[in-house]
């Protein structure tokens, strides 16, 4: 019980602090127009550690509920293309400027939480719930890209 526990939180601890390093919140990202309802940017970094808390703590009531190799493959590869499709967004959207292109991830992002929640429910049904806020905030975070783009599209232009 104890590995999976350390590899849990180990691999929650990686993600989050590559989401940090590639969130460079600059002035290209504050003199964005955002809508009224933008959460502060210090709501983020909290929101993140609960929500990938969670997810770490699904994982690991998942992988502790079966012995089965097939099923723990299964669950592997779910949380590793969720794994990739979160730590896509970040660069996307604030590296490269590109908003725009943060949002064409989304539903990749969506579609890997999505798949997470349908991946482990049969083996634990605390474990597909604990997902549930996952899903909500990138639900969430989804309108706002998708209104940041619409307020200050076009992006990668030349500035005249």
């Amino acid at each position: 019980m104890l590995l999976p526990i350390i590899a849990a939180a180990s691999l929650t601890i990686l993600l989050l602090a590559v989401g940090g390093l590639l969130t460079d919140v600059g002035p290209w990202y504050r003199d964005l127009r955002k809508p009224s309802w933008n959460p502060p940017n210090w709501a983020f970094g909290p929101a993140w550690t609960i929500i990938l808390g969670l997810a770490a703590w699904a994982g690991v009531l998942a992988w502790t509920h079966t012995h089965e190799p097939s099923v723990h493959l299964r669950i592997g590869v779910l949380f590793g293309v969720n794994m990739i499709c979160h730590a896509l967004w970040s660069p996307l959207f604030f590296n490269l400027k590109r908003p725009d292109w943060a949002l064409m991830e989304v539903p990749f992002l969506w579609l890997s939480i999505l798949g997470l929640i349908l991946g482990l429910a049969p083996v634990s049904s605390l474990a597909a719930l604990l997902l549930a806020p996952y899903l909500a905030w990138v639900s969430f975070a989804a309108v706002l890209n998708f209104t940041i783009v619409r307020l200050n599209a076009p992006f990668g232009a030349p500035k005249t």
